[in-house]
Order: structure tokens, then C-alpha cells, then sequence
């Protein structure tokens, strides 16, 4: 049954958050081994909610032939549930087993967990933050991670115009690190006028879908929409090439490819996280791409991201809120009981 968020230093418990039903979560109280060897126990201060990912998941909206392939790292229970779920958490490792390293104790570190706080993981799963990287800016680690492994996947050159369809939590991010690049134009787009402001704080320009430019080099689609999608297609200049990186979950997209998609000779390519991008999977691991995606955080741009937080203890109440449009956020901050 629910509980209330706590967390004492004896505790051989831990409280979590579940996906009951689709529409409905809770929290429960978990069960809570020290750390075995090469382990470490780890007191979480923050975990990040993704209104993609994982709305899609609170709604039960994950199609069964993909559901294992999109299992998160630590993932408990099935989809589409009851199932605890999520990967943005950053907190102290407080405790090591046998063999760990003892450099580790004491550090602030990111893991691709759900909201949990407190939990135990390999130790290889927890990654140290960088200097100069608050640890509520860094529950954006892996959502910067998808955004970097895009834009290897697009690849971007110099003097480029580039559309970032979008502007959503991934969308805002593939932006925030495409504007480093030498570009001719970058714009970030979306139907919602408000996200302008977001736009501004990470020093982008911003257009509605009927205001942006065409004649783009590269345009990277995130609003996980038909429409979106099929005006990114639009924005193309010929020859040039949409990078995909929403997921739909099972939801049917329509998509005209019926007028002059093949004249033009567009491309249309999958990015998805799971994989390191085919460009750099020769020489770059998942573990040191996480790490360049927390190196990159050290920009306070991407705090234009980050909710007001709540308390892990209002988290279903904050989810359902979510999830129904009375409550508006790109990235749901959530403050655990060591925050405090």
C-alpha cells in the first residue's frame, strides 16, 4: 500500500516510486540489502521525472513487442505494470561493499535509477559529477546523453542550418548543444509559444511551426507528433536529412510522403539512446558518453530545464498532475528526504 517518503540511516528499507496501473502510481517501501562486494549504497538527493519517457509509461502507452527492449537500466516489475521505472537520480554513495572503490565514499554521483532513496548498484553504475555541476542540474545527465548520441547521429557541419522540432525536455537539450556548434542558423521549435523563454535561457532562437525557416541541412524531431514530424520533412532543403528522435510509444503517426519527399530525396533516420551512435561506437563506450553528457552540464543554461521540485512524497499526486496538464514542467525535479 502507499507510504509516506522516509529514509533513517538503519533502515533496511527504502521507499519507491511504482507504477501500479496505467494513470496510477504509488509509493512503497522496498526492501534494502547492504552493499555484497564491488557494491555501493548510495543516499539519493534528487531524481528527475521525464514527461516523455516516462508519462508514456505511466499512461501504459508502451507497445508489448518493445517492452523489454526498452526496460531502464534498473528497472523492477514489467511493463506495462506495476513496475518501478526511471534513470535520472543523483545522490551520495554513503556506504561501499568489499572491493569498492574508496574514492567513491563521500562523492556525489549520478546512476540511471528510478526514484528510490536510497538503493544499491554495482559501482561501475555510478558516475561521480564533474566540478562545477550542481547535483540538481545533473538528474539531466542522461536525458543530455540522449541529446549528445543525436547529434553524433545528425552531425552537424560547419555553416549548417539547423531545426530542432521540439522543445521538449530532449528537444531543448539537442538545442542547448547544438548552438556550440558553428552553425549558420539554429532554431528551436514548437506549437507552444511559451517555450520561447526556454529558448531564450539556453541562447537559441525560437519559432512557431508556420514562422520557422526551410532550406534546413539537418533537422533533428523531437515532439514525438505527426505533425511535428511532417513539418520537419517540410523544413528540409532537398537532399537533406530529419534525425528521429521521439518516441511514440503505441501510438500510430501519419506522415504524408506522398507529395515531395521522394522528389527531394529527404532522409528520414532513427537516433535512439540504447546505442551508441554508429559514427563514434568504434571508439566511445556508454560509460564515456555519460561522461561527456555530465561534462557538458557544467553550462547553468540548462537550469532553464529543471521544475520547481517537490517532495518525493508528493510525487503520485505530481505525476497525475502531470499527466492531466495541470501542472507544467519539462523536467520534473524531485527532492528526496537528503535533500533537505
Amino acid at each position: 500500500m502507499p507510504v509516506q517518503a522516509r529514509s533513517e540511516p538503519g533502515a533496511t528499507t527504502a521507499t519507491a516510486y511504482w507504477t501500479v496501473a496505467p494513470g496510477a502510481g504509488e509509493l512503497r517501501e522496498v526492501p534494502l540489502a547492504p552493499p555484497a562486494a564491488g557494491e555501493v549504497l548510495v543516499r539519493t538527493l534528487h531524481s528527475g521525472y521525464s514527461r516523455g519517457s516516462e508519462l508514456l509509461v505511466h499512461r501504459g502507452g508502451v507497445p508489448a513487442a518493445v517492452a523489454a527492449t526498452m526496460r531502464a537500466p534498473f528497472q523492477e516489475g514489467d511493463l506495462p505494470g506495476p513496475v518501478k521505472y526511471g534513470y535520472l537520480s543523483v545522490g551520495v554513495v554513503e556506504g561501499l561493499g568489499a572491493g569498492a572503490p574508496p574514492d567513491l565514499l563521500g562523492r556525489t554521483v549520478f546512476c540511471l535509477f528510478p526514484h528510490q532513496d536510497r538503493y544499491v548498484v554495482p559501482a561501475a553504475a555510478v558516475h561521480p559529477l564533474p566540478d562545477g555541476v550542481p547535483p540538481r542540474r545533473a538528474v539531466l545527465a542522461g536525458t543530455v546523453e540522449t541529446a549528445l548520441n543525436a547529434l553524433w547521429d545528425a552531425a552537424p557541419r560547419m555553416g549548417d542550418r539547423v531545426a530542432v522540432v521540439g522543445a521538449g525536455m530532449v528537444g531543448a537539450c539537442v538545442a542547448a548543444l547544438a548552438r556550440r556548434f558553428p552553425l549558420q542558423r539554429l532554431q528551436l521549435v514548437d506549437v507552444d509559444p511559451a517555450r520561447a523563454a526556454v529558448a531564450a535561457a539556453l541562447g537559441v532562437d525560437f519559432a512557431l511551426p508556420d514562422d520557422a525557416l526551410g532550406g534546413c541541412d539537418v533537422v533533428v524531431h523531437a515532439s514525438a507528433s505527426g505533425a511535428g514530424l511532417g513539418r520537419g520533412l517540410e523544413l528540409l532543403g532537398d537532399e537533406g536529412e530529419l534525425v528521429e528522435v521521439s518516441w511514440y510509444g503505441d501510438r500510430p503517426v501519419t506522415v504524408d510522403l506522398g507529395a515531395a519527399f521522394h522528389a527531394r530525396r529527404l532522409v528520414v533516420r532513427a537516433s535512439q539512446v540504447g546505442a551508441v551512435a554508429a559514427s563514434r561506437r568504434a571508439r566511445r563506450t556508454t560509460a564515456e558518453r555519460l561522461a561527456t553528457a555530465l561534462d557538458l552540464l557544467r553550462d547553468p543554461a540548462f537550469d532553464a530545464l529543471l521544475s520547481r521540485p517537490v517532495a518525493l512524497a508528493d510525487l503520485p499526486r505530481a505525476v497525475e498532475d502531470l499527466a492531466a496538464g495541470r501542472r507544467e514542467a519539462l523536467c520534473l525535479v524531485v527532492d528526496h528526504p537528503a535533500a533537505r
